[in-house]
């Protein structure tokens, strides 16, 4: 179990498989937010300049098992979280993140390794304020991965699990596995599950609806009205940060 929030900030995530359209939702509530005056932070998944280059020599080189996998993404979290996410949630910030734990607790059982096991290795990090879960059909996330990219990377195709020669085969058994996670953690930790079929502004409309609900009678951190650096928080990687 993840534990609960008891800083004065709130945590917003979004999960689903690849292809589910959840960037792209986050991208837009973070722009929303700042419309709304709010003081947000930004973070996404696999981004820590800790472990970059050893996840980037171990890939090139196929040399992640299940395991070691899971144990390096996991590396990557905690360093984002002990000094990017929570202390901005400390601060009063909101906190976005394109993927969470939610996802390693799919792809991680999806490749094999045991489920309490991986929960426990995230057992450090809260349960977030507003967990959606972008749900599409397998057929239509594989149609939107494949018609963007001209070819599937070894891992983020599954191609370490022998399921198949075929990298767009794979991608597909790999996900449904993972689509499998997904579905069965909605109500161990209250995903608030979007239906991705629905147009961009539709599902929009959904998101901006339940973050209201959330944030109502909620202050935060102001956001600075004033000063020479209006971004003085701001993710290294992805330069979003507090406005």
């Amino acid at each position: 179990m993840l534990r609960e929030n008891t800083t004065p900030g709130k945590l917003i995530i979004v999960e689903g498989i690849d292809g589910s359209g959840k960037s792209t939702q986050i991208d837009l509530l973070y722009k929303w937010l700042q419309t709304q005056g709010r003081s947000v932070y930004f973070s996404e998944w696999n981004s820590s300049a800790l472990v970059k280059s050893t996840t980037k020599r171990a890939k090139k080189r196929k040399l992640f098992t299940p395991t070691t996998f899971s144990l390096i993404q996991c590396t990557d979290f905690a360093d984002r979280w002990e000094n990017r996410i929570l202390p901005m949630l400390k601060a009063g910030v909101i906190v976005l993140a394109d993927r969470y734990a939610f996802t390693a607790f799919g792809r991680d059982v999806a490749r094999g390794v045991d489920r309490d096991w991986v929960r426990n290795l995230y057992s450090f990090a809260i349960q977030p304020d507003v967990a959606l879960y972008f749900r599409v059909p397998l057929d239509i996330a594989i149609q939107r991965i494949t018609s963007a990219r001209a070819q599937l990377k070894y891992y983020e195709a599954g191609m370490d699990l022998n399921l198949s020669d075929s990298h767009i085969e794979s991608f597909k058994l790999f996900q449904d596995r993972i689509l499998t996670e997904y579905d069965n953690m909605v109500g161990e930790f209250n995903l608030t599950v979007i239906n991705g079929n629905l147009t961009v502004q539709a599902q929009q409309r959904l998101v901006r609806e339940i973050i209201k609900n959330e944030l109502k009678g909620w202050q935060g951190l102001p956001t600075p009205a004033t000063g020479p650096h209006p971004q003085f928080m701001t993710d290294m990687n992805t330069g979003k940060g507090v406005s």
